[in-house]
């Protein structure tokens, strides 16, 4: 009894950061998720809705309760300052999605409600740190892509007007006008059967071949390398950001939480090694203690 009230009691935020850090709140998280994900899905099913729509309802409202419990343990995790939740931005994002979870179900928000249910999925997104580092490679690549894009629209905006003045007589179902001579340039950068458009100018002039070649070189094979390029060589700047946060050293609260481990480590054992009673001193033949 003694023992049991010398233990500290640990505050309310040590207790909510143990919660967050122990791998068996993210997997109960991520276990939730897949199951609001299947619970959606045998909603399409009307069969499933008519015999189990009360079950399936439940199971929703569960769900939901424990998101926002979720929610509230980790902002209590960060004590007298819970605004700090909202600092990343993938908190911010599952925050979004449990507040938008909060729409009604009946009224004119109906299928705004299911639409919701279905964006809970993306939370898997937040869960697993490998898809949080392709949706973060993927968002930091977006500058790079932007001017790879233009120089795209460059090209397509020559080659669209060049092939309006050579086809637009030959074949007008696709060189007509500009914007149409562009949706037909990006049905041949897609590979959609770009090679009957080929073959429908080449009719008329043989050498139309030229200009369909240079343009799926110069669209296709040119531009998507440049865009895979910038994509691998964030992932790999994003690896190697991860790799420094992990070397970071450690913040004064861990290096408090484990002196306060270690003060009680020691408690314990000193007050074992005060429990173990002393042997006798054994005495010697000759009278004289060992």
């Amino acid at each position: 009894m003694s023992e049991l009230s010398a233990r500290p009691v640990l505050p309310l935020a040590e207790i909510c950061q143990r919660i967050v850090a122990a791998p068996l709140f993210n997997q109960v998280i991520i276990g939730l998720i897949l199951l609001n994900g299947v619970a959606v899905g045998m909603e399409t099913s009307t069969w499933v809705t008519e015999r189990f729509g009360d079950f399936l309802h439940g199971i929703n409202e569960l769900i939901l309760a424990a998101f926002v419990v979720e929610a509230l343990v980790k902002m209590a995790a960060h004590g007298n300052r819970p605004w700090r939740y909202f600092a990343s931005g993938w908190n911010c994002f599952d925050f979004t999605i449990i507040a938008l979870s909060l729409i009604p179900a009946a009224g004119p928000l109906a299928t705004l409600a299911r639409l919701v249910r279905v964006l809970r999925v993306l939370r898997l997104v937040s869960a697993f740190p490998e898809l949080r580092l392709l949706v973060d490679t993927l968002l930091r690549s977006l500058p790079s892509m932007f001017h790879i894009a233009l120089l795209m629209g460059i090209i397509f905006y020559i080659y669209g007007v060049a092939g309006y003045f050579l086809f637009h007589e030959i074949d007008p179902t696709h060189w007509r006008s500009l914007p149409i001579a562009l949706l037909s340039l990006f049905r041949i950068v897609t590979f959609e059967d770009w090679t009957d458009i080929m073959y429908t100018a080449m009719e008329a002039m043989p050498w139309a071949w030229v200009y369909f070649v240079s343009f799926v070189v110069m669209g296709a094979f040119v531009m998507i390398n440049l865009f895979i390029g910038v994509v691998l060589n964030n992932l790999e700047e994003a690896k190697l950001r991860r790799l420094d946060e992990l070397q970071l050293p450690p913040s004064q609260t861990e290096i408090l939480r484990e002196l306060r481990a270690t003060q009680e480590a020691l408690a314990r054992l000193q007050k074992r090694m005060q429990d173990i009673p002393l042997e006798p001193a054994e005495k010697t033949p000759g009278g004289s203690a060992r």
